[in-house]
């Protein structure tokens, strides 16, 4: 079976679209950062340099520093489909970041974003 389009897609050529989504809502892209860092285990620095080096994210995922446990407690839906049912689990992570930068520009508070 072939793999879904999104895994090979670099992560880089989808960040300007989750800086966009969070600004067109007031948020500031800074936020967007500390969401990915506090996701994958990235420091701002890191997170730069695998954006610069045009990771694809199955490979942004799989070499991440340090998934973050609280990340499970991400649910609800993201393109019509449950986060918390989706079986596969590089498309689980990516469908976990969709659904932080959804919150992001809800307008929810960054401390409930990062499950604090």
């Amino acid at each position: 079976m072939a793999k879904h389009r999104i895994y090979v897609t670099s992560v880089s050529s989808v960040y300007p679209h989750y800086v966009a989504k969070a600004e067109r809502k007031g948020r500031t892209g800074a936020e967007v950062d500390e969401i990915m860092c506090w996701l994958t285990g990235h420091d701002r620095t890191t997170l730069h340099d695998q954006l610069e080096k045009r990771v694809t994210f199955e490979d942004f995922f799989a070499d991440a520093p340090r998934l973050n446990p609280a990340r499970s407690l991400i649910t609800g839906v993201i393109c019509g489909v449950r986060v918390e049912d989706i079986e596969e689990p590089t498309m689980r992570e990516i469908r976990y970041l969709d659904k932080l930068v959804d919150e992001l520009a809800k307008g929810r508070p960054l401390s409930k974003i990062l499950r604090q």
